[in-house]
Formats: structure tokens, C-alpha cells, sequence
């Protein structure tokens, strides 16, 4: 059991897909619109279960319960060689100079 006030992610349908908007690509409008967010477990659950959460802002929000304790997967990447001599040129521009 996943304990009340856990920082949780759950997930919702916002649309079905057949109020979908018109004109989208047609694999779009198959499917139906999700939405992902994380907030604090208002009462004690499971994995699986409907749950509601609160966001950091206040909003309640229901949804499946997703993840307990959820971690960031992001980065920033692959390195561009450009953009660190375009970072230079700009220090050398606002700094004068030979900036390292």
C-alpha cells in the first residue's frame, strides 16, 4: 500500500477518441487524449487503483495511480558543437575579449 501524502503520478483520459477534434491526423484521433500528473496521495492506495491526487498548485485531480515516489527522465541531449561556439562568440560579444 502506497501511504497518504506520497508524491504520486497517475493518469487520466481527457478525451475518448471519438470527441476527438476534427481534422487531426486520422492515427490521432484513434486514440484518446492522456494526461500524466503528479501530486500528493490523498488517501492510501495501491498501484492500479483510482486515486485522487492534489498538484502543487491545489487542483484535485483523479486518475489511475501510476507511480509512487516518480522520478525525472529528461536531459538536455546530444552535445551540438554549434551552439558552444555560438556560447562563445556571445561571452566574447557581451565580455570583450578571449572569454573561457
Amino acid at each position: 500500500m502506497i501511504k497518504q501524502g506520497t508524491w504520486v503520478q497517475i493518469q487520466s483520459v481527457i478525451l475518448l477518441p471519438e470527441y476527438r477534434a476534427k481534422g487531426i491526423p486520422e492515427d490521432t484521433s484513434k486514440t484518446p487524449l492522456l494526461l500524466w500528473v503528479k501530486g500528493t496521495l490523498l488517501d492510501e492506495a495501491k498501484l492500479g487503483d483510482i486515486v485522487r491526487i492534489q498538484t502543487i498548485t491545489g487542483r484535485i485531480e483523479t486518475g489511475t495511480l501510476l507511480d509512487a515516489s516518480p522520478a525525472f527522465h529528461h536531459d538536455f541531449g546530444d552535445d551540438v558543437p554549434e551552439l558552444r561556439e555560438i556560447d562563445q562568440m556571445v561571452r566574447r560579444l557581451v565580455f570583450g575579449g578571449d572569454v573561457q
